[in-house]
């Protein structure tokens, strides 16, 4: 159990994808993701183990992540943020995301 505090500590913002690269030298299959979130928070990468969606499904849509935890080294690039999905053991990851329109940068809450 955590306190309602710390839940509240966790900054979780809508962001845009802008870019979708391939990151070959990730040790696990990842994309490495260029996310807009708006003018408060910047826009930041991402590596996310998100591989079963295309570059084409990707680019373009929104998504969830944590944009307040440190920066974690993996392998070259430096993750600025933790995109949030669910973990299904038989499709992968599935991506958290707002069901209509949100704009980049809005808080989760």
């Amino acid at each position: 159990m955590i306190d309602f505090e710390q839940f509240e500590a966790v900054d979780m913002r809508v962001g845009r994808v802008l870019e979708v690269q391939e990151f070959p030298e990730a040790r696990k299959p990842a994309w490495k993701l260029t996310i807009d979130f708006g003018p408060e928070v910047g826009v930041k990468r991402s590596s996310a183990q998100i591989t079963h969606y295309s570059r084409g499904e990707l680019e373009g849509t929104l998504v969830v992540a944590v944009v307040n935890f440190p920066p974690r080294q993996i392998g070259p690039l430096t993750s600025e943020v933790l995109v949030l999905g669910a973990l299904d053991q038989l499709n992968g990851v599935v991506l958290l995301r707002p069901d209509r329109d949100a704009a980049p940068g809005d808080p989760i809450g």
